[in-house]
């Protein structure tokens, strides 16, 4: 166990690997699926309630000061990363089922992590206040952001998004997360203060939307068109994906001479890419019976992210802690 941590597999991401296995193995089904749908959909309305109750208007503000970092960020969460997610789906997308695609260009226009890329930066020794920023701004614009860039992207491919998709959108998430911050004011420190109630909706809600998701996949039969052989193309793809993702943030941080604390926000928020928004965004607008194999894509990055960014924040650290925090 100790060796995991060691390199950054922590017990939650094991419990998203069981939630996966159960899912395929174990699927909820008749009562239990639709007693699983009401859990999940209204975890996920508390979980947008709770980062709006906690989402610091003053800190977004004070960060938002360092415009050309919060610009850089920003593109390369909305702009670079779609534009390199395209490409790899254009490369690609013949080694891979459709649903599983569409899954890339999903996970392409998805916002930045909070929590971890806030904490990698803390440990790489970056500019916290305005990692919270960059992360807090790229979600807060992301919830309404993300689910027109897929309509758009749907569009362009002969789809679109449903009445129903926009409807839950906006009553499952966006309502929530306004709510939130109307009564953050009353309820904002004790948010603050309860940091176990806010990471156990967040875990929770995510482990419960993977196992949903999973299981309705395994029950509409979906993993039988998946063969083993697109899973293990799609970890290589995925890790294509966020290599290239990393090359273009530490090339675009030394192109704009950006200082030392500034290249580790634009490094870690504006290559990671929040599970935590994604998947409920992805049950609103994806069918039921395909979002498993769309959720793919986003499981694997954000998996292979959290190994490598504990990696590189911890090498970083330690680095920094033998040269007197000379910069690397």
């Amino acid at each position: 166990m100790r060796f995991l941590k060691r390199i950054g597999i922590d017990s939650y991401m094991l419990m998203l690997i069981g939630a996966v296995l159960l899912g395929v193995i174990l699927p909820a089904q008749g009562m239990a699926a639709s007693l699983l749908k009401f859990a999940t959909y209204w975890a996920v309305a508390l979980l947008f309630f709770l980062y709006g109750a906690k989402l610091d208007a003053a800190s977004v503000r004070a960060g938002m000061m360092n415009w050309r970092l919060q610009g850089l960020t920003f593109a390369a969460t909305y702009v670079i990363i779609p534009l390199i997610g395209l490409a790899v789906a254009t490369i690609f997308g013949g080694l891979l089922p459709s649903e599983v695609v569409l899954g890339v260009l999903f996970l392409a226009v998805l916002p930045s992590t909070v929590q971890s890329s806030i904490a990698f930066t803390s440990m790489a020794g970056g500019n916290v206040p305005a990692a919270i920023c960059a992360a807090s701004v790229s979600n807060l614009i992301g919830v309404a952001l993300t689910p027109a860039l897929v309509a758009l992207i749907l569009h362009q491919g002969g789809g679109g998004i449903s009445m129903d998709a926009v409807v839950k959108i906006g009553t499952q998430i966006l309502l929530p997360f306004v709510v939130g911050q109307l009564v953050r004011p009353w309820l904002g420190e004790f948010v603050k203060r309860h940091r176990v109630l806010t990471l156990t909706v967040d875990r929770g809600s995510i482990l419960l939307i993977v196992y949903s998701a999973f299981s309705a996949g395994t029950v509409s039969g979906l993993w039988n068109e998946i063969p083993p052989q697109s899973l293990i193309v799609l970890i290589a793809v995925m890790l294509t994906f966020l290599a290239a993702v990393f090359g273009v943030m530490l090339g675009a941080g030394r192109l704009f001479s950006l200082p030392y604390e500034d290249r580790v926000v634009l490094f870690f928020c504006g290559s990671t890419k929040s599970l935590a928004s994604g998947l409920p965004m992805a049950t609103a607008l994806f069918p039921a019976a395909t979002v498993g194999a769309t959720v793919l894509p986003v499981l694997v990055y954000h998996m292979s992210q959290l190994l490598v960014c504990a990696m590189i924040a911890q090498a970083s650290a330690r680095r920094r802690a033998r040269a007197g925090a000379v910069p690397v």
